[in-house]
């Protein structure tokens, strides 16, 4: 009778965890895996910061038409964005700024960079631009210039 008991009690000593082997595969198994992920991962990310910049310069671009609204003339290079947050001095006037503001806070670019402004522009009455992510004029990539021409 005690035959039964004897035999369960030899199962449970084969049954031990993984081998080092077996360990071994499956870490390989995950680091290929990581190094075919990864790469793909990490451009998803400067695209996203490219197009979460261009999204805060459509916002940046619709206060500043705003602005122009309400007070019949873009902030001067002078005055900047910040005119887009506190009332500004200088020439032109702001008139009829509208208290509060245009925007809750001072805006800038995916790379925690300042957006550069000048009013008036080469081509039209602003330029609106990001340096990208190297803060320098050109490049390409994340790097690329961007400005309210790329919207």
């Amino acid at each position: 009778m005690n035959y039964p008991i004897l035999r369960l009690h030899n199962l449970k000593h084969k049954q031990s965890g993984f081998t080092l082997l077996e360990m071994l595969i499956v870490l390989v198994i995950l680091a290929s895996l990581i190094g075919f992920i990864a790469p793909n991962l990490l451009s998803r990310s400067d695209d996203a910061k490219i197009t979460v910049t261009k999204v805060q310069m459509r916002h940046i671009v619709t206060a500043l038409d705003v602005y122009k609204l309400d007070n019949n003339s873009y902030p001067s290079t002078a005055q900047g964005l910040e005119a887009l947050i506190s009332k500004p001095s200088g020439y032109p006037e702001a008139k009829n700024w509208k208290e509060g503001g245009y925007l809750p806070k001072f805006p800038l670019d995916a790379w925690g960079k300042a957006f550069l402004y000048v009013s008036p522009g080469a081509t039209s009455d602003y330029d609106l631009m990001s340096l990208g992510a190297d803060g320098v004029e050109g490049g390409s990539g994340d790097d690329a210039d961007l400005s309210q021409n790329d919207l």
